[in-house]
């Protein structure tokens, strides 16, 4: 199990180092059809470091697939709604792989404030 502390850190550089552990990049049995990755934790997830204007620019979008149901909010907004640990859980979901390993793996991942 590995933990990562958020502190004072960006949200890009968190997930990055979060979703190499959870891939198993860092170990010489790395193999990208195997869940082959650690148990990651996150702590301080609430003092992640946002720089510039992204609180009110980076937007995350959702679609419910029917006409008129886009749904777009901005990086202040989510965290208003859900938490920093969901904008934290999005970064990292994506940069994994879009394929069947991906849920498995993001099980792998804990977020504590």
């Amino acid at each position: 199990m590995i933990t990562i502390d958020a502190q004072g850190k960006t949200l890009g550089r968190v997930a990055s180092a979060a979703a190499r552990v959870l891939l198993g990049k860092h170990k010489a049995s790395f193999a990208k059809h195997l869940v082959v990755g650690e148990e990651v934790t996150i702590i301080n997830a609430a003092q992640v470091a946002i720089s510039g204007a992204k609180k009110q620019d980076k937007k995350y979008v959702r679609y419910s697939g029917y006409p008129g149901g886009q749904k777009i909010e901005n990086y202040a907004m989510l965290v208003g709604r859900r938490g920093e640990a969901e904008a934290l859980r999005r970064a990292v979901l994506g940069m994994l792989p879009k394929n069947r390993l991906q849920a498995k793996r993001i099980k792998l991942l804990t977020i504590k404030k």
